[in-house]
């Protein structure tokens, strides 16, 4: 297990950030930041922190060599794409053919998708000319390994932070902003998701035939709501994180849940992935010329949902959203009223989503199956978890996810923007502090991509 909450929030991070503004120069923070950064993977993979050294490492040699021969850039891509696949994949395909013998049991290494495409974001922009060839390999494993966004994003491309490896700064509004940030992104994981968690989890590890068309419903909505909150919480911590280390990280999230399309969602969703997916499969592949929009549309989706994890259930969740951006290119899917768009995009995915959190496809068929005929109201197994409190939080998700409060918070004058800021970060540190105290640890669902 990577740090505790409690560890990491008055343990780690202020040693870390205190050591940080006392060390002189550009190059010790560096190297200040290296030494925590393989600490804190080291804390929860001591063995697999050798295996990202060596990723680096390899990259980093190639990456020397391509600028000067390109051509060798298929050799690196193979051997990364290699590891991902012993790591995250070897399991699954050999339980797939289920032949004898041939079943292997290798644990996964947290954030190994995470590390390994930012590794080949950095192979590919040297070969394109876009960057020059890291000559320090200190630099590089900084870029790769760099905590606040290690074991679960956003996916960090190396041309969009390759000149604040050695050229950034910080001030007291940096640092105001970044602590501010990180604790709106533990807020929504504290306080959100983790209340949502224990009714989706109660729901998904229930039998179907205990369920009925209302839990399976509000087990559906809750999860959507759930997997926003965790995953756009843990990339506010790590932008916030970044800025009050003088780093500038793109938004990975855009209210995606206020979507009127689903390929509106995917540009509001992950963007991190999405536009690396764009950058270095679809673009390369042809994007939109040559006829074969569609084909590298379905690829693109194919490796998506192949991305998010080793089982059916991500194939298909994958493979089905490509369908639809497909029916939504060719105009099969025609909605003309705007809320009737937002109502069929969150519909779509709300479903999508529960074959995404389903153990296997018989379940999710299954579950499928009841939320449109279940209609036995004698069975109220889960709904004894909806709480006036779970009823509170699912009533602050769906303001949360949507632009109301920075429409209001835009309406208001600076100086009362500004006290509202002091008072909001204040109470909501204060908040988690009590969820912190409760010692309920709740892993971040990207953990384990």
């Amino acid at each position: 297990m990577i740090f505790s909450s409690v560890s990491f929030l008055f343990l780690f991070l202020p040693i870390v950030f205190g050591g940080y503004l006392l060390v002189p120069n550009i190059k010790l923070k560096n190297m200040w930041l290296l030494l925590a950064s393989l600490l804190f993977y080291a804390w929860g993979e001591p063995i697999y922190i050798m295996l990202m050294i060596f990723s680096t490492f390899i990259n980093w040699k190639f990456g020397l060599v391509i600028e000067k021969k390109p051509t060798l850039l298929k050799y690196v891509v193979i051997i990364n794409l290699g590891i991902l696949f012993i790591f995250k994949y070897l399991n699954f395909v050999t339980s797939s053919l289920n032949i004898a013998g041939l079943e292997t049991n290798i644990s996964l290494p947290i954030g190994i998708s995470f590390f390994t495409f930012q590794a080949m974001s950095y192979v590919i922009d040297v070969k394109r000319g876009v960057v020059e060839a890291q000559k320090s390999y200190l630099s590089l494993l900084l870029y790769i390994c760099l905590f606040p966004q290690l074991i679960a994003g956003p996916i960090i491309k190396y041309h969009d932070i390759a000149t604040q490896i050695m050229e950034r700064t910080i001030n007291v509004d940096k640092i105001y902003t970044g602590i501010n940030r990180f604790i709106i992104g533990l807020s929504k994981k504290m306080i959100v998701s983790n209340t949502l968690a224990v009714y989706v989890d109660t729901i998904f590890s229930t039998d179907v035939t205990s369920l009925n068309i209302v839990s399976t419903w509000i087990g559906a909505f809750a999860y959507v709501f759930q997997i926003y909150f965790d995953f756009s919480g843990y990339s506010d911590m790590a932008i916030g994180l970044g800025k009050m280390f003088g780093f500038e990280f793109k938004e990975n999230f855009n209210y995606p849940l206020t979507a009127t399309s689903i390929k509106d969602f995917w540009n509001r969703w992950h963007i991190s992935l999405s536009t690396w997916f764009k950058e270095y499969l679809y673009i390369p592949l042809g994007g939109n010329r040559n006829g074969k929009t569609y084909r590298n549309l379905m690829i693109v989706f194919l490796a998506t949902g192949i991305w998010h994890g080793a089982n059916w259930t991500f194939v298909l969740w994958g493979v089905f959203n490509g369908i639809f951006l497909i029916l939504e290119r060719k105009k099969f899917i025609q909605i003309k009223l705007r809320p009737l768009q937002h109502m069929y995009t969150f519909l779509v995915v709300t479903l999508l989503f529960v074959l995404f959190r389903a153990d296997n496809i018989e379940y999710a068929m299954g579950y499928f199956k009841t939320m449109f005929f279940g209609f036995d109201m004698t069975i109220t197994t889960c709904l004894e978890l909806i709480t006036p409190f779970t009823m509170f939080i699912f009533v602050v998700a769906i303001i949360g996810s949507t632009p109301i409060l920075k429409f209001v918070q835009n309406r208001l004058s600076r100086p009362i923007v500004n006290i509202g800021g002091y008072l909001n970060t204040m109470v909501l540190l204060f908040i988690n502090v009590l969820f912190l105290a409760s010692d309920v640890y709740s892993p971040f669902i990207y953990f384990r991509f």
